[in-house]
């Protein structure tokens, strides 16, 4: 009998402030920054949604380790009866604290990579880590259908408290009857991207080790900045070939607001090119959350397609599939430059803001002059 795969995470409900002061202060979730209840989602790699457990708190006792803990320790639901030894958990790293229980209950769990020391995961970690992602994607999804219904999108008014399970619970039986499933619905294809991403998950990234050895990163000599991609013969590249570069959307999602914040105003994109090779070509992207870092990556291809990448962002080093930072670079040189029409960016709202850190410098008073005039 194969295994079952349930992939678990807890979704939120916001909550109005309560006047109450325990349920206030049990109800504020540090994370969020408001106030809010958790239902438990168990959800299968297709998007059934299995039980929705619940609602909890959300303060630091009931974090996602400790809700899941409750539940088997509680046999909430009779679990232990509808889960097997060597059944599959994903979850993410919130759930840590949970796995030895886990591990007691026969439970195979997979989850992302989890190290506050080192600056980037290693290849096989940023492998295993986006082999997690890529399934954990389906709960995410659940989550973001659920929070299609007006009634769980908005602040509840404490008076609706008592009722907000069940309201979940309906709302997903309905989803399961009458909603399309999350996967792609073409198993010969889900089949072909896992073998690839497996297959590539065993893979070294080759053009890190070659980055390293020869200390590229370090060497401004063997770089020539060019502030016009026109000149770089970068392969070009269909939508299609993107995705299967990235193995998945999210990264696309993103490439384009990247390229908005690479552009010059004068519509220049710079990257730097290899002296030694003209076929690697490099590029800092500055980071979406911190103003102060940017990440630097290498791409590597030839006429065909693109071969390789690195990049310095804590899972740039990976090979099943591209950061977001490659995947921007990429996007823009291997597609978007090459479209007829100019494509649309965000709207910049700064300009309609003020910003308190441009002080304009004060006017210096030539003291002569103020002395002449004292004279008269």
């Amino acid at each position: 009998m194969e295994p079952a795969i349930l992939v678990i995470d807890g979704t939120y409900i916001y909550i109005q402030k309560s006047g109450q002061f325990m349920f206030q202060r049990r109800s504020y979730s540090m994370h969020k920054h408001r106030p809010l209840v958790k239902p438990m989602m168990f959800v299968t790699t297709t998007g059934y949604i299995v039980s929705v457990l619940g609602p909890y708190f959300a303060d630091s006792k009931n974090n996602d380790a400790s809700i899941l803990s409750q539940i088997l320790n509680s046999n909430i639901e009779e679990i232990k009866e509808w889960i097997q030894e060597n059944d599959v958990f994903v979850v993410d790293r919130g759930f840590r604290d949970s796995l030895d229980l886990l591990k007691q209950l026969g439970i195979q769990t997979e989850m992302l990579s989890f190290s506050k020391q080192k600056q980037q995961h290693t290849v096989g970690e940023s492998n295993a880590s986006r082999l997690v992602t890529k399934i954990r994607g389906v709960v995410e999804a659940v989550n973001g259908r659920l929070k299609t219904w007006k009634y769980l999108d908005r602040v509840l008014p404490n008076s609706q408290i008592p009722y907000v399970g069940d309201i979940v619970r309906i709302v997903c039986a309905i989803c399961n009857k009458f909603s399309t499933k999350i996967s792609t619905g073409d198993a010969e294809k889900d089949q072909v991207i896992g073998s690839k991403m497996l297959y590539l998950s065993k893979k070294q990234n080759t053009l890190q080790e070659s980055i390293d050895r020869d200390g590229l990163a370090n060497r401004p000599s063997k770089w020539q900045r060019m502030d016009t991609s026109s000149e770089i013969d970068f392969p070009v590249m269909t939508e299609e070939d993107l995705r299967n570069l990235t193995l998945g959307v999210y990264q696309l999602k993103l490439a384009r607001a990247y390229t908005q914040e690479h552009m010059s105003e004068s519509g220049g994109y710079e990257v730097s090119v290899c002296k030694v090779d003209a076929n690697l070509i490099s590029a800092k992207i500055q980071s979406r959350h911190i103003s102060s870092k940017a990440y630097q990556l290498w791409v590597f291809f030839d006429e065909c397609t693109v071969q390789g990448w690195y990049c310095k962002c804590r899972a740039g080093a990976r090979v099943v599939g591209t950061c977001s930072h490659v995947a921007s670079v990429v996007w823009y040189m291997g597609f978007a430059r090459h479209l007829d029409k100019t494509f649309d960016f965000s709207k910049d709202w700064t300009q309609y803001l003020q910003d308190a850190s441009h002080t304009p410098e004060p006017l210096s008073v030539d003291e002569s002059d103020d002395e002449g005039k004292t004279e008269e």
